[in-house]
């Protein structure tokens, strides 16, 4: 099955939980509802709603205390981050700052994610590349969302999603699709070495306002 619709889907879930939580005003240390009761709510699959919960999960919006449930930490607007970062990234040199941190917080990213990918892992970033249905930008997004959570590594995660939603304000950033193609083959014949010449070579952002 491919990822790109599974992310495309749990992020419109984790929208509406965005609004759920506004709705009900709750904030840090309230409980959320139950995974089955939030899709009943929500009139959406357990699937969909879990795949959301654990988004939010790895980024530190939620924590769940083994029988007690899920409950909210720092949980913050989205909005909030989109507005900030349009005051920040007025200046062009922050900009660029953001972009190149980004594209390193990627390129390691591969890398690290390269020591335990498995054959599952390549069908669905392949299956990601193939999906036409969604923007180039969504596409990127839902591929080192994929790399990010393989690395288990929180904070990377974190840095990484508010660089994501920071980059909004300069507009849609993406590699060719040829880069992608080129990433899954290093990781297919195993030749990891192999990532930082491609990112020399081919890994340049495009850039769609």
């Amino acid at each position: 099955m491919s990822i790109t619709p599974k992310q495309k889907v749990y992020q419109g879930v984790l929208q509406e939980i965005r609004l759920f939580i506004e709705k009900n005003g709750l904030t840090s240390g309230d409980k959320l509802p139950s995974e089955r009761e939030l899709a009943d709510t929500l009139q959406k699959g357990r699937s969909s709603v879990r795949e959301a919960l654990r988004a939010m999960e790895l980024l530190g919006l939620i924590e769940t205390r083994q029988g007690e449930g899920t409950f909210l930490s720092t949980y913050r607007q989205f909005h909030t981050v989109e507005l900030l970062a349009s005051f920040i990234l007025r200046e062009n040199h922050t900009r660029q700052d953001l972009i190149l941190a980004k594209k390193i917080l990627e390129k390691e990213a591969a890398k690290l994610a390269s020591s335990g990918i498995a054959c599952a892992d390549i069908d669905e970033l392949s299956a990601i590349i193939r999906e036409k249905a969604g923007s180039p930008e969504q596409r990127h997004t839902a591929f080192f969302h994929l790399l990010f959570y393989r690395i288990d590594n929180l904070l990377l995660a974190k840095v990484w999603q508010l660089m994501e939603e920071f980059s909004g304000a300069v507009g849609s950033l993406y590699y060719e699709e040829a880069f992608y193609r080129e990433l899954l083959k290093l990781y297919t014949s195993g030749e990891y070495l192999g990532i930082e010449e491609l990112y020399e070579k081919q890994g340049h952002y495009k850039c769609k306002k």
